[in-house]
This record gives structure tokens, C-alpha cells and sequence, in this order.
């Protein structure tokens, strides 16, 4: 397994031509460091050359490592070194043990990073002291970690200190809140982002005051974690960051350090739990990145045009991030622990806190993931998710489509879209993906042969419509009832970037065909297309509704073709 991570990092590398190695070097050299994608890419291609391949780009490995360990001691440089140092340092230490690099240079380098002042070096300093920097201040705590495991500094009291400022944003299920600007509207991936560095915090020997703490919050949320994890490996929508190749990267590494917790504590049935876990989204990472051209985020569309990308999301700085997190993942692996490959077929029911507002529902290999209270920027409300063990994930839906989008999309107005209830009114139909509609879950559980669960979706204080959902082998089966005409929206995926799938519409039936897999939508009502094209970070959606009086069956499949 272990190779297969080196394997996998070479191909994210393989992304950068060596004319577009040499044009970022060139460009750092000339402006300097003003984020932390070029030490990621300079700290990888090491780490490769260390295990005998991209030997030939060794010459200009070398000057770029000069330009990283010089330009970390600029305290006039915004280079979010907080990130860079540890994977500078984790980079030399695989050099050191290949000796591939002369003793001298390395001593050079390491002199640069003993000489490393936390209060100049790091853009987020005093915010992570003032309890200000979120994430950051784990990714400071790291990098000063890694120094003083290699006998630069002595940062014991400093680590505590940043640590102590973030143990409150844990919540009663051991996820992370990031979002310094709002109680709700958490993003998932930074949850999976923090925890994953407390993982390597713990692993690397930080012993200090929190230890302990930050143990208890990383196995409660692990379990919960793996449950959340779609049946074909992904992570759940949700939050800035999303649909990126990195996402999966993270999570194999949470899930690396929990494999190796159950196999010390003897629990062989969780052991394999988890590295089946890291198996499915490890076939995630293959699955993507085994397209041509590469890319680093869950679409096909024009890498430059920057499609499903919010602003930091460039692919410079965040193809490479697939690398750098799978590394992370491979100091964690444990060879001597068996991977395992297991359906995820078991009923669960199950929902976050209120600061991350999801739903979950999952059987028979099928997953449907709700949001209850969606940040517009990033989600709408309603069922955002429905996936099928093997399929393709975005031949349903893989998450909604955001009203105010935070990142790119090419549709001229974009509005808010998921699968979910929708009333009439005199201008047309009123979808229950809106902001303005309220959800609330009226029940949920789970049996042996099933997952499932009630929502009410409420318009207005007079107008609610009920939901009733059903998970097992068989697919996805929605009940919704209200009073007069009533409708349940439908996306039908038209365009990922490269290909549009074949559509195909009857009076009760919507198919689409997509990479040798069916999404089929049956309803008693009727479907009617309302001619409006919705977006997310994976593409293209046409919108239909299946509409009926009063009450309307809607039933989902996803099939092989």
C-alpha cells in the first residue's frame, strides 16, 4: 500500500510539465513566496527523489529548496508558511535517510529552518494566540513540531499555547468548527483538515497538556467520520474546499490513524472497518486522476477556466495537495496491518450537530446525504447527495447547487438546487432548496434491511410539505405529501466539462446515461422540465419536477447500463 501512495503522488506530479516546474521557480524568484503551493511542490518532488523516481529533476529540486528555506526567514513575505515548514522538513528527512542529497546542502537548509522566528516566520502568529486563526494555528503547531524533532528549536510551551486557544471549537461529537464567522455553516472538509493534523500531532509525539483531549476527540469523531464517507469513498458535501481530489487524501490519513488505534487495542472488526474505508477513497483518487488531462477538482471542464474552484482553489497550489495529503497518509500507513476490501452495504441513520446541519441515510449500498440549514455560498437545503456503491457520483447528484456560489461556474444566474420538495405559485414553482424554507426532521432510524427517515419542508408558516425517505438495495424511495398541486425536483446531469450523458424523458421516467451506469427516476405523478439549467462544482444539471395533487411517489435507481 505504501507504494501505491509514492505511486500515486508521481502521477499528481505528473500533472506539472517540467516547462511549468521551471515557469513557477522562475516566477517565485522573481516575487517571492506569496503562498504555500510552491513549497508543496518542491517538498514532494524530494520526497520522490528520495524513493528513486523524478531523479531528473533533481538539479532543480535543489535551487527551489534554496528559494523555500531562504525565503521562510522574509518576515515580509505572506507565504502561509504555517503550512510549507513541516512539509519542508518531513522532505529532508526522507532525503537524509535515501542520501541523495549532499550532507553540506541539507545542513545549509536546516540552518535556515533552526534560524525560523514563529513570531515573524508565520503570517497567523498572534491570531492563533488570540484564538483567531482556526486551522492555521494546528498547521503552525505541526511545522513547530517537526522543528523541534529535529533538534531546531524547543517549542513545547508555544505548541500548548496555540493548542489551548482551539480545544473549544471541538463539538459534541469531536468535529472541528472552522468557520470563525458563523455558529452554523461549517465546512466538512476543514473538520477532516484539522482532526487529520491533530493525527499527525499525536503520531509525532506531542505529549503536551491536550494530548489527551484531542485523543478523545479524534476516536469519537472517526466513528462517526467513517459512517459519513459515501459507499464509493467520498467525503460528505458541505463547505468550502469541497469536491477536490485532496478531499479523499485527508481522509485516508484520519482513517490510517484509527486503523492503527483498533489494531494496538486488538478490535480486528473496526481494523477493517477502516481500511476498507481507505481502499474506497483511495479508488477515488485513482479514479480521477487516471483521466488525461489531470485534474484537481471533480469535473472536466478547461483546467484554466477554473471551474468548481473558489479563488485559493487554483490548480498551482492544489493539484499538488493531492500529493502532499496522500504523503500524509503514507507516514500513517502501517504496512504490517492488512488492507481490507468490504462492501459498505450495513442500514445507518444518523445526523451531525447543528453546526454542520447533515442528515445521513445509507443501505444496501446506496447513500443520500440531506442539508438541513445549507450555507447558500457553497450548498443549498434539501437531499444533496445520492450515491450508489460503484457508480459514477455525479450521474445523480453529488452535492447541490448554491444560490450565491463562492466559487466559479459558467451559468449566468445561478440559483439554488437539489433534489427536494417544490409548492406552485403563480410565477412558476417554488423550489425547497431556497434559503428561506425551514427543514426539519420529524424522524429517522434504521432496520436491518433499511435506512430511513421523515423531513417536513416548510414554505411558509401555513404551507409544509412532508417528506418520507427510504434507503435499501433497491435505491432511494420518497413519499411527499401536501395539500393542491405539489412537486419534487429532479436533476438530470447534462454536462460535466467534456461530455453531456444521455437524457431521456417520458410522461413518468427520467433516465440519465453516464459512463456505462443509468439514473432512473420513476414517479405516479408527471415530469415536466422546466427548462432551467442549474450548476455545481461537478457540472451542469437540467431541472425537472414530478409533480401530482396532494401526494407524489418519486422512486430513484442507479443501475449499470
Amino acid at each position: 500500500m505504501k507504494e501505491r501512495y509514492i505511486e500515486l503522488m508521481e502521477k499528481a506530479l505528473s500533472a506539472y510539465t517540467d516547462e511549468h516546474i521551471l515557469r513557477y521557480l522562475n516566477d517565485v524568484k522573481t516575487n517571492g513566496l506569496t503562498e504555500h503551493g510552491f513549497p508543496r511542490l518542491t517538498s514532494n518532488i524530494g520526497i520522490l527523489i528520495a524513493h528513486g523516481r523524478r531523479k531528473d529533476l533533481l538539479p532543480i529540486f535543489v535551487e527551489m529548496m534554496d528559494v523555500c528555506c531562504k525565503m521562510f526567514l522574509r518576515p515580509y513575505v505572506h507565504a502561509a508558511n504555517e503550512f510549507s515548514v513541516r512539509e519542508v522538513l518531513s522532505c529532508i528527512a526522507e532525503l537524509e535517510a535515501a542520501g541523495v542529497v549532499d550532507a553540506e546542502v541539507i545542513a545549509a537548509w536546516k540552518r535556515d529552518l533552526a534560524a525560523i522566528e514563529p513570531e515573524k516566520c508565520y503570517n497567523s502568529y498572534e491570531k492563533a494566540l488570540s484564538n483567531r486563526a482556526r486551522n492555521w494555528a494546528f498547521f503552525l503547531s505541526l511545522s513547530e513540531l517537526f522543528r523541534q524533532n529535529a533538534g531546531l528549536c524547543e517549542s513545547s510551551e508555544l505548541i500548548d499555547s496555540l493548542l489551548e486557544q482551539q480545544m473549544q471549537w471541538f463539538d459534541e461529537n469531536g468535529m472541528y468548527r472552522d468557520n470563525k464567522n458563523a455558529v452554523n455553516h461549517q465546512p466538512v472538509m476543514y473538520d477532516i483538515v484539522t482532526r487529520g493534523l491533530c493525527c499527525l500531532l499525536l503520531h509525532f509525539g506531542y505529549d503536551g497538556k491536550y494530548r489527551d483531549q484531542i485523543d478523545g476527540y479524534l476516536k469519537k469523531a472517526a466513528l462517526m467520520t467513517l459512517k459519513m464517507q459515501s459507499p464509493n469513498g467520498e467525503i460528505p458535501f458541505g463547505g468550502r474546499s469541497n469536491q477536490f481530489l485532496n478531499n479523499e487524501a485527508w481522509l485516508m490519513m484520519l482513517f490510517e490513524y484509527e486503523a492503527r488505534r483498533y489494531a494496538k487495542e486488538g478490535n480486528t472488526e473496526l481494523v477493517k472497518a477502516f481500511k476498507a474505508a481507505i481502499t474506497r477513497a483511495l479508488n477515488v483518487i485513482e479514479y480521477w486522476i487516471g483521466k488525461q488531462p489531470i485534474h484537481h477538482v471533480k469535473n472536466r471542464f478547461p483546467i484554466e477556466t477554473k471551474y468548481g474552484c473558489e479563488g485559493y482553489g487554483y490548480f498551482d497550489k492544489y493539484m499538488i495537495t493531492v500529493a502532499s495529503f496522500l504523503y500524509a497518509a503514507y507516514l500513517l500507513h502501517d504496512d504490517s496491518i492488512p488492507t481490507e476490501v468490504s462492501l459498505d452495504h450495513e442500514p445507518a441513520a444518523f445526523h451531525t450537530t447543528e453546526y454542520f446541519h447533515k442528515l445521513f441515510l445509507k443501505s444496501g449500498g446506496y447513500a443520500i446525504e440531506f442539508d438541513l440549514d445549507a450555507d447558500p455560498s457553497y450548498d443549498a437545503n434539501g437531499l444533496g447527495r445520492v450515491h450508489r456503491e460503484g457508480a459514477p457520483s455525479t450521474v445523480c447528484l453529488s452535492c447541490p447547487c448554491p444560490a450565491e456560489p463562492d466559487y466559479t461556474v459558467d451559468t449566468e444566474k445561478p440559483f439554488a438546487f437539489s433534489l427536494c420538495s417544490a409548492v406552485r405559485e403563480k410565477d412558476g414553482w417554488l423550489l425547497g432548496a431556497d434559503g428561506d424554507t425551514k427543514y426539519e426532521v420529524s424522524e429517522y432510524g434504521a432496520d436491518n434491511e433499511s435506512a430511513s427517515a421523515t423531513l417536513l419542508c416548510k414554505f411558509s408558516d401555513n404551507r409544509t410539505i412532508r417528506e418520507h425517505y427510504t434507503v435499501n438495495e433497491s435505491g432511494v424511495s420518497i413519499t411527499v405529501e401536501g395539500d393542491g398541486e405539489i412537486g419534487y425536483a429532479l436533476p438530470a446531469f447534462c454536462f460535466d466539462g467534456e461530455v453531456s450523458p444521455k437524457i431521456t424523458v417520458g410522461e413518468h421516467s427520467l433516465t440519465v446515461s453516464y459512463e456505462g451506469f443509468i439514473c432512473r427516476y420513476t414517479t405516479n405523478g408527471k415530469i415536466v422540465d422546466l427548462n432551467k439549467i442549474a450548476a455545481n462544482r461537478n457540472g451542469h444539471y437540467r431541472v425537472f419536477i414530478a409533480t401530482s395533487q396532494n401526494t407524489l411517489d418519486v422512486k430513484i435507481e442507479i443501475t449499470k447500463a
